[in-house]
């Protein structure tokens, strides 16, 4: 048991010394991310248009080498349904490449049926759980609400929501995301600090 303890403490110490060594790195990480969520924030539009092509890419990408890695192995297992999803996947991309517009209302409204069964799973866990989480269940059951918040707003505004909906969730995960990671560089830098002055 004292063994596995001195494991966790020094897999600790190592994240505080890595933090701590490129905190210098992960402060300007964290400062562009938030600037890049404020500019998501400030032109949703162009932001939900971004992701699109984003995403157009990666399924473009990805349907390509499946369908390449298929041709060179044509005797493995599920050759069919490997192909199958490859030239979905490089179809799909290929339509969010071809028509962003549609293509960001269609990722809209994967996202809100995303948010309605997130939602639906946390607060059927919150309260499920609620007993065991007696301090975390009330947050569990906010983000559930939250999510059906969210979803509803989405739907409430559509069509034109979809213009606008996925820039401004990237943009206030890119800021939360941002802001984290600053505070965190900086925190263990301000507590590095601290403990070398104590030491003098």
């Amino acid at each position: 048991m004292a063994s596995s303890s001195t494991t966790v403490d020094n897999l600790q110490q190592a994240v505080r010394d890595a933090v701590r060594y490129h905190s210098g790195v992960l402060m300007a990480q964290g400062i562009i991310l938030t600037l890049l969520g404020v500019a998501a924030l400030i032109w949703p539009q162009i932001s939900s248009l971004a992701v699109d092509v984003f995403v157009g890419w990666i399924l473009l990408l990805s349907g390509i080498m499946g369908l390449v890695i298929m041709f060179y192995a044509p005797n493995v297992a599920g050759f069919l349904w490997s192909l199958l999803t490859g030239a979905l996947a490089l179809f799909a991309g290929l339509l969010l490449l071809w028509h962003p517009v549609q293509g960001a209302a269609s990722l809209t409204l994967v996202l809100v049926a995303f948010f309605i069964v997130e939602g639906a799973f946390q607060s059927a866990a919150a309260v499920g759980y609620r007993s065991v989480f007696p301090d975390a269940w009330g947050w569990m059951l906010a983000s559930g609400i939250a999510d059906f918040v969210l979803a509803a707003l989405i739907i409430a505004g559509w069509p034109s929501s979809a213009s606008w909906a996925l820039g401004t969730i990237v943009g206030v995960n890119l800021i939360t995301s941002g802001v984290a990671i600053t505070v965190v560089s900086s925190t263990v830098r301000r507590v590095a600090s601290f403990a070398e002055q104590a030491m003098r």
